[in-house]
Formats: structure tokens, C-alpha cells, sequence
């Protein structure tokens, strides 16, 4: 029995992450790529965008190899929350703070999950909040406040 082509997951993954890279290789275009010591604008997305599309390639090859067929229908519920949860926190990071907002995208996130338990989720925001207040605001020093109401 053949499989459909297009209703396999990783087909449609595959070309997803090859789509996804392509418009961030196309937009990243004009940014001077520079050198690996003295790395231009356009360096890192490049690089990034030139990793998922490779990524992409390697996942779409995997998928027509293997085949395996969608199961059921779209989950629009979960798509929906996922991309609400990153538009909230880019939303609300200027305007509650770095952790209030990441509080936020945490809960609307886990959400969109099969399971939803209020204790791991708290106990997922408090571990990832401390995580990345440690990597992107002490370690790297963006400019983000930890609270609006500053602390």
C-alpha cells in the first residue's frame, strides 16, 4: 500500500522548515555576512536559515524513505494557542516585564498541550524564568526589564 505523499508528517515538516528557511535566508540577503572572527549582521541568520533548511532537506528525505500517513485531522486548537503564546509574550514583554511575560507564554503554552497540570506548569515557569534571566538578562545583558514595576 503506497502512501500519500503530502499527508505524511515529516514531508510536510520538511518542507515547512525548508519554507521557513528560505524566507529568513531571502530577508537576510542584503545583511554583510562577514567573517568568523569578524562576523557581519547577516552571519548568524544565514547560518541559521541555511541549518533549517539542511535540516528540512534531511526530514523530507526521511519522510518520502519511510512513508507513515498523517492520523486524523489538524489540531487547529493547539496551533492556535502555540502562535497566541508567542504573540502574547513579544506583546506584554515592555509592558509587564521579561518574567511576567514569560510566565504568561508558559501558561497559554502548556494549554495547548493534551495534559494540562497547574502545579508543573508553575513549576516549568518558575525553572525556565530563572533559566532565562540568568542566560539573557545577566548573561547576554539585554536590555529587558525583569518586572515593569522594577524590583
Amino acid at each position: 500500500m503506497k502512501s500519500d505523499v503530502m499527508r505524511n508528517k515529516d514531508v510536510l515538516s520538511g518542507l515547512l522548515f525548508m519554507g521557513l528557511g528560505s524566507i529568513a535566508l531571502y530577508i537576510s540577503l542584503d545583511y554583510r555576512f562577514g567573517s568568523t572572527v569578524r562576523m557581519g549582521p547577516g552571519y548568524f541568520p544565514k547560518i541559521l536559515s541555511g541549518l533549517l533548511i539542511a535540516f528540512g532537506v534531511a526530514i523530507l528525505i526521511k519522510g518520502v524513505r519511510q512513508g507513515g500517513n498523517l492520523a486524523g485531522p489538524w489540531s487547529w486548537a493547539p496551533l492556535f494557542l502555540l502562535t497566541l503564546a508567542m504573540v502574547l509574550f513579544g506583546f506584554t514583554i515592555e509592558r509587564l516585564g521579561f518574567v511576567p511575560a514569560l510566565a504568561l507564554m508558559f501558561l497559554v503554552a502548556a494549554y495547548a498541550g493534551n495534559e494540562f497540570r497547574l502545579r508543573e506548569v508553575f513549576v516549568l515557569t518558575a525553572v525556565m524564568s530563572t533559566f532565562a534571566v540568568i542566560v539573557f538578562i545577566w548573561g547576554l545583558k539585554l536590555p529587558y526589564p525583569l518586572f515593569a514595576w522594577n524590583f
